[in-house]
C-alpha cells in the first residue's frame, strides 16, 4: 500500500474531539495523574495529542514531567490581608490603658544629653534668680514697712517681759544698712518669687517625666509655693513668738539685761522663718515620692512610727529652745503635714486605679466637726469675752 493512501485512510481526530474525549492517540503511554490532594502545586496540564502528527506521521509524546514529591502540610499562622494592604501586617494594638493611661507610654518624654540637662540647669537657674530680681526690686520700696513687721515679735517680747526699753540695738555702723536694705528685702524676695523658682524646678524635671504626668505641674507650684508661705507665716507668728520670749527670759532674774543686736536678731528671724518653710514642704516631697513611684502610701504608713521618731529628732535640732512647749510646736504640725502627704499621695494611687475616694462620708464626720468648733470659737466671743488675735493661741481675753 502506497504511504500516502496508508495516511489518507487514517483518520485524524480533531481538536475538538481530542479536547472532549481527553484521549491520546494508540501506543502513547498514559500520562500520571498529579496528586493534587498531597501537593499544593497546580496540576500539569496533558500535552496536545495534535503534537504526536506534526510531520504527518505517528509521534510518541515527550513523556510528562513527574510530579515533585508531595510536601508535609503544617499549621502556619496566615496574616489576614488588608484591603489594598499589599499583603502587609496590620499594626500593632494599642497597649491597653491602666489606671493612669499607662504609664510606659513615653509619648512625648524628651531626650537630653549630658550637656544639654547642664544647659537646661543654666538657663533655669538663671530665670529664678530674675524672679528674685524682680521681687527684690519690689520690695525695696517697702523696706520701711517690712522692717515694722520683722521688729514686732521682738518687741511683744520685750514688752511681755516687762522692759521698758522695746528697741532692738544697733552695733556696728553698716550694720542698719545691710539688713533693712540688703538682707531683708532679699528674704522677702525669696518667699515672694517662691511659686516662680518652684515652676522652675518643675520645668527642668518635667522633660523626664511622662505626658501624663506632667499634668501635676499647676497643682506642684500652687502646692508647694502655698506650703512655703503658710510655713513663713506659721514661723512668724507662733513659733519665733514664743521661741523668742522663751530665749529672753531664761536670764531674767539673775542681774541680766536683754539687749538684742539687729543682726543676731535677723539671723535667727531668718532661721527659724525659712527652716519652719522648708519643712512645710514635707507633703510635696511625699507626693512627688509617690508621683514617681518611689514610695507607696502602704509603705510609709506602715513605718510611720520610724518617721515620726525622725521628725522629732529634726525637730529637736531645730527649735531655738531647749523646752519641750517649743519642741512640740515644730513636731506636730510636721507630723500632720506628713500623714497629709501620704493622704494626697493615696488620693493619686486612687486616681491610677480608677477608683475614687469616699467624699461623702468624710464630709459627714469632718463636716459636724467643724460646725463643733465653730460653736464654740462663737460662745467663747460672744459669753466669755475673749477676742482673736495675731499670734498664738490666737485667742485671749
Amino acid at each position: 500500500m502506497n504511504p500516502s493512501e496508508e495516511h489518507q485512510g487514517t483518520s485524524v481526530p480533531s481538536a475538538g474531539e481530542a479536547s472532549s474525549t481527553g484521549s491520546v492517540p494508540a501506543g502513547a503511554p498514559a500520562a500520571p495523574q498529579p496528586d493534587h490532594a498531597a501537593s499544593p502545586e497546580p496540576p500539569v496540564q496533558p500535552a496536545d495529542p495534535l503534537d504526536s502528527y506534526q510531520d504527518g506521521y505517528p509521534h510518541e509524546p515527550e513523556p510528562l514531567p513527574a510530579a515533585p514529591p508531595p510536601v508535609p502540610v503544617t499549621a502556619v499562622a496566615t496574616v489576614p490581608r488588608r484591603p489594598g494592604g499589599g499583603g502587609k501586617k496590620p499594626p500593632p494594638p494599642p497597649p491597653p490603658s491602666g489606671g493612669d493611661g499607662g504609664d510606659d507610654d513615653d509619648e512625648g518624654m524628651l531626650r537630653m544629653s549630658f550637656l544639654e540637662h547642664l544647659e537646661e540647669l543654666r538657663s533655669r537657674i538663671i530665670r529664678s534668680l530674675m524672679g528674685v530680681a524682680v521681687a527684690f526690686v519690689l520690695s525695696l520700696t517697702y523696706c520701711s514697712q517690712l522692717w515694722d513687721i520683722v521688729c514686732q515679735p521682738a518687741v511683744a517680747a520685750l514688752k511681755t517681759l516687762g522692759y521698758k526699753e522695746q528697741n532692738l540695738v544697733q552695733i556696728e555702723p553698716m550694720e542698719a544698712f545691710n539688713i533693712i536694705w540688703f538682707k531683708l528685702p532679699v528674704l522677702c524676695a525669696v518667699f515672694l518669687a517662691a511659686p516662680w523658682i518652684l515652676y522652675q524646678v518643675w520645668a527642668f524635671i518635667a522633660p523626664g517625666l511622662y505626658k501624663r504626668e506632667r499634668r501635676w505641674a499647676a497643682p506642684f507650684v500652687l502646692g508647694a509655693g502655698g506650703l512655703f508661705i503658710v510655713g513663713g507665716f506659721f514661723a512668724y507668728f507662733v513659733v519665733f513668738r514664743y521661741g523668742l520670749t522663751f530665749l529672753l527670759s531664761i536670764g531674767q532674774g539673775n542681774h541680766v539685761v536683754a539687749m538684742v543686736s539687729m543682726t543676731e536678731y535677723f539671723d535667727l528671724f531668718v532661721n527659724v522663718t525659712m527652716g519652719v518653710g522648708l519643712i512645710f514642704e514635707l507633703p510635696v516631697l511625699i507626693f512627688l515620692g509617690i508621683l514617681l513611684r518611689l514610695v507607696t502610701p502602704s509603705f510609709l504608713m506602715n513605718h510611720s512610727r520610724y518617721a515620726i521618731l525622725a521628725i522629732f529628732i529634726i525637730a529637736a535640732i531645730v527649735t531655738p529652745t531647749p523646752d519641750v512647749f517649743n519642741l512640740m510646736l515644730f513636731a506636730v504640725p510636721m507630723c500632720v503635714l506628713f500623714y497629709f502627704g501620704i493622704f494626697a499621695g493615696y488620693l493619686l494611687v486612687l486616681h491610677r486605679e480608677n477608683r475614687r475616694f469616699p467624699w461623702k462620708k468624710t464630709m459627714t464626720i469632718v463636716i459636724p466637726v467643724l460646725l463643733l468648733l465653730a460653736l464654740v470659737l462663737y460662745l467663747s466671743i460672744t459669753r466669755y469675752g475673749m477676742r482673736l488675735v495675731p499670734h498664738w493661741p490666737f485667742l485671749t481675753r
